[in-house]
């Protein structure tokens, strides 16, 4: 299985617990880890043969920019799902950081895997 990725995607979403975490906008990042086939689009050198990591980014912010969610693990989960249904992926892996979130920690957050991987 080959492997499409993005790294450090910075989305401002609504995020937390808090009541002062759910009156303003906090930056997670993402890194993301998709499974792929990509001897196609090698051998054709043509877009429609790949997974395109723009249109996943695009359906990312558009998502994450939306969301109100209070758990990291809530949010990160639902990206997964996005990412496995809606790109047909067969295997993701999902590491959400929420910078900042603890004291004396540079970042902190979630890593998870979905799906099957070859």
């Amino acid at each position: 299985m080959d492997i499409i990725y993005i790294n450090d995607l910075r989305i401002d979403a609504l995020i937390g617990i808090y009541p002062w975490e759910r009156q303003i906008r906090q930056s997670i990042v993402l890194d993301i880890e998709m499974g792929a086939d990509i001897a196609r689009a090698a051998a054709s050198d043509q877009i429609e043969d790949t997974l395109s990591y723009k249109d996943v980014a695009k359906r990312l912010i558009e998502f994450v920019g939306n969301s109100e969610f209070f758990l990291v693990e809530t949010l990160t989960e639902k990206i997964a799902d996005i990412i496995l249904t809606e790109f047909s992926v067969p295997w993701v892996r999902v590491r959400l950081n929420k910078r900042g979130a603890v004291r004396g920690a540079r970042d902190v957050g979630i890593l998870i895997e979905r799906g099957k991987r070859n």
